[in-house]
């Protein structure tokens, strides 16, 4: 992304960008939806890759297939990993490439990868990831809807050994 080696606590709008990096290419500027090939995310097994890719803007990738714990660690982060096949996955870069500004559209609800000409790939997701994505929720969010439950159960706990809080 960048000419130099970084450091901590640089300020990066000073730092020379390499244009040769396709990221800084002026017709990619906020793009969401990032399209990528086999085994997208091997080597980062932690959260950081996908943390840098939702601060980087992207919302969605699209890929063939993901190394496993990138994959799982998209979706306890918010970014939604679709998996499509090589074939449609080489068409959605063929049709990119010539054109500046292209668009796609992913359809969470409906499960859908639609291009600007119309053509719509259908991709699968389970149902409780689709519902997290859909609701906002992380493992944190998931616990907090049952916070009136872990009340009652801490209070009916204290009472019952009451011995066990000093």
């Amino acid at each position: 992304m960048y000419l130099d080696a970084g450091e901590p606590g640089m300020d990066n709008s000073q730092r020379p960008l390499n244009t040769a990096f396709v990221l800084n290419q002026a017709r990619y500027a906020g793009a969401q939806i990032l399209l990528a090939r086999e085994n997208f995310g091997c080597g980062s097994s932690r959260e950081h890759a996908p943390w840098a890719l939702m601060d980087y803007g992207f919302r969605a990738v699209i890929a063939p297939s993901y190394a496993d714990i990138f994959f799982n660690n998209c979706f306890k982060n918010g970014l939604l990993p679709v998996v499509l096949d090589a074939e449609a996955v080489d068409q959605l870069f063929r049709e990119v490439d010539p054109v500046p500004g292209y668009r796609l559209t992913v359809d969470l609800e409906q499960q859908t990868v639609t291009t600007a000409a119309g053509t719509s790939f259908a991709f699968d997701i389970e149902p409780f990831r689709k519902h997290s994505l859909l609701h906002g929720l992380d493992e944190i969010g998931l616990t907090l809807q049952h916070a009136d439950e872990i009340r009652s159960f801490e209070t009916q706990r204290r009472a019952d050994q009451p011995w066990l809080f000093g």
